[in-house]
């Protein structure tokens, strides 16, 4: 396994540049964003007789040591130097987020759980569902492995058959209510793959991938044309140098935005596509009024519950999920938590904490660590959703989010529902080696309260009502989504609408997050629209 590691890092330095860019530069496709999409999309359509090049603003994410491996996942979101692997915002609603900045996407951020969309939700998006199968599996062959069942991970499962989430499915990618265990992006020895492993796939003569390039905007050409054309893009590398690269002349030649749910949005209006009178408050020359850029921002709100445990439990992230038919998803992590560091957490965001009062709510002394299990649920969909605004015009800076958690009722019926599983499987047998025998359930829901885990405003009834508790305890699962929806911002091949020569294929296209997790479509959606694209560029393509 080693070996192969290193086998594709030497490989992907080799199509890596720190050397600066040329001022100006030819492609047949830009791709705009090496995240979890993006990577999957590159290394697809190099393989072929086509140019490619792929733009990132962050770095490699194997110069970072804490990307790389199960136990860094939380020392990486709280590392928020400007040139970290994430870069930390928070949404107008007061619930704390990430984005990446890191070749990989959020593939190098996130607790690694791999699992496929339904059937249903690749009929619904109108995908072609054979086409889908081989783009899942072109992924699995790189980045998923079965996860190694230890005792909370084990007990958590026990607890939500116990609890009635039926049947027991055993180890499965695919989409189906009751309790499985799936998939992830970890291997055996706690090392993560991402999605820039999948450019193991490209072919080295046809693609070149400059990562610390932000793109500042997309290039149009509007005179003699019936209607704007993407012909190129600006960017600058590390050092603020400003590079132009061009599509070579030819009418399959594309630009591709997979800039994310947040950065794809943003550079449409950055580029003068989006709502005109939003865009002439920046001072931005309007290209096209496209008033839904930016609209449909969703996150699946998730809320959790923290149990101390009398005994060591193993480092663990999203192994095991149960699926209700209330909708609503039931996973778990585990480990030793650092209350130093929710203690910095705190002090970063200006939040009162006393650590001693905390623990006194589960009557437990004062450690620099905690020996604890996380039972979490986040909902399908959601309904509920909002929108982005540019706060600036530099891409660096992040965009003004707000998401309207909970927002449509349905959503939190959702998550009640889903709170009152996960006490079922709290109180279930399978977890009493887990619990401090004294700790009462409602002292656990106190200690997720005094938790600086948001900047929204908490309520004395928060621990009485699952509703308040859902509400004002709401944090991300990074499942956000939205911004260039299929149908108001996108055609169904992904093309912008009104505009030649640009598409987006990334999850600011959805309407709904795929799955209980993500991630497995995203990059899946990359290597599918690929295979298309390179479909329409060929008689046949190449595979």
């Amino acid at each position: 396994m080693e070996e192969r590691r290193q086998g594709i890092e030497a490989l992907l330095i080799s199509i890596f540049t720190d050397i600066s860019a040329p001022p100006i530069s030819y492609f047949d496709y830009i791709i705009i964003g090496g995240g979890t999409s993006g990577c999957a999309l590159a290394a697809t359509l190099s393989q072929s007789t086509a140019t490619v090049l792929l733009l990132e603003r962050g770095d490699s994410p194997y110069t970072y040591p804490n990307v790389n491996h199960i136990t860094g996942f939380a020392a990486t979101l709280a590392d928020t130097s400007p040139t970290s692997a994430s870069q930390l915002f928070v949404s107008s609603d007061g619930v704390i987020n990430h984005r990446a900045r890191v070749l990989g996407g959020g593939s190098a951020l996130n607790a690694g759980f791999f699992t496929r969309a339904s059937e249903m939700y690749v009929g619904r998006v109108g995908w072609d569902q054979r086409l889908v199968n081989e783009s899942y599996e072109w992924v699995e062959r790189k980045v998923a492995y079965w996860p190694l069942m230890m005792a909370w991970q084990s007990a958590v499962r026990d607890g939500l058959i116990e609890a009635g989430v039926l049947p027991y499915n055993g180890f499965t990618t695919e989409h189906i209510y009751g309790t499985k265990v799936g998939g992830s992006i970890f291997d055996e020895n706690g090392r993560r793959h991402t999605a820039a492993d999948l450019l193991e796939y490209a072919d080295v003569e046809n693609i070149v991938v400059y990562l610390k390039s932000t793109v500042h905007r997309i290039l149009f050409a509007t005179r003699g044309q019936k209607r704007p054309k993407a012909h190129g893009v600006l960017f600058k590398d590390a050092n603020g140098k400003k590079h132009i690269a061009y599509l070579k002349s030819g009418p399959q030649n594309e630009i591709i935005l997979s800039a994310g749910a947040l950065g794809s949005p943003q550079l449409l209006m950055l580029s003068g596509v989006g709502p005109a009178q939003h865009l002439r408050a920046h001072k931005i020359r309007v290209v096209m009024d496209q008033p839904m850029v930016g609209q449909g921002m969703s996150d699946n709100p998730m809320n959790a519950i923290v149990i101390p445990s009398p005994q060591p439990v193993e480092i663990s992230l999203i192994q095991v999920v149960g699926i209700t038919r209330s909708e609503s998803y039931i996973e778990a992590a585990s480990g030793s938590f650092d209350l130093d560091l929710v203690h910095k957490i705190a002090l970063d965001l200006g939040l009162p904490l006393n650590l001693g009062d905390i623990l006194s709510t589960v009557d437990l002394p004062l450690n620099s660590t905690l020996n604890a299990g996380i039972i979490l649920e986040k909902i399908m969909g959601p309904l509920s959703t909002g929108h982005l605004e540019l706060q600036t015009k530099d891409p660096n800076d992040n965009p003004k989010v707000t998401f309207n958690y909970f927002k449509e009722p349905q959503d939190l019926q959702r998550c009640v529902q889903g709170m009152e599983t996960i006490i079922k499987v709290i109180e279930s047998k399978s977890l009493t080696n887990f619990r401090y025998p004294l700790t009462p359930v409602k002292s656990l829901f106190d200690l997720m309260v005094a938790l600086p885990l948001n900047l929204r405003p908490k309520h004395v009834t928060d621990t009485l009502s699952l509703e308040q508790f859902c509400m004002d305890t709401v944090i991300t699962i990074w499942h956000y989504h939205g911004g260039c929806q299929v149908g108001k911002v996108v055609d169904h091949d992904y093309k912008v609408v009104g505009v030649d020569s640009l598409r987006v294929i990334d999850g600011s296209t959805f309407y709904n997050s795929p799955g209980t997790n993500p991630q497995a479509t995203v990059m899946m959606l990359g290597r599918y629209m690929g295979q298309r694209i390179l479909g329409e560029r060929y008689e046949h393509g190449r595979k």
